[in-house]
């Protein structure tokens, strides 16, 4: 297993515009590439990693979890299911963007596995 390193964090909030303000306060920078996934939230870049912030009172599935980016998604997928580890199946959100999946620690973290874009 190639494991690239932390790609970003997720961090429900209740007010997507006042945390962002806070977090672009500290240096991070907006960016302009987030889909709609339906819900309202912000990417921020900060340094070479990212902060996700989604609009949400308290975490949820959808909501707080990290991602790590692997060189070969179902090499390690495969891996991990020999282990006994439940893996959900992977995906693209939609053209151009990389394929994921996730899993949750055994404390129910909920982790995203992602290969990087196409």
């Amino acid at each position: 297993m190639a494991l690239r390193g932390l790609h970003h964090v997720q961090v429900n909030v209740t007010d997507v515009e006042e945390a962002a303000a806070f977090y672009i306060a500290l240096g991070m920078t907006r960016r302009a590439d987030r889909p709609d996934f339906g819900i309202d939230g912000v990417w921020l870049d900060a340094g070479n990693q990212q902060l996700h912030l989604i609009a949400a009172g308290t975490p949820t599935d959808l909501g707080q979890h990290f991602a790590l980016e692997v060189d070969d998604l179902d090499a390690v997928i495969t891996a991990l299911r020999e282990q006994g580890t439940a893996v959900g199946e992977p995906g693209a959100l939609g053209p151009g963007l990389p394929r994921q999946t996730s899993l949750h620690d055994p404390a129910g973290n909920r982790v995203e596995l992602r290969e990087p874009p196409p």
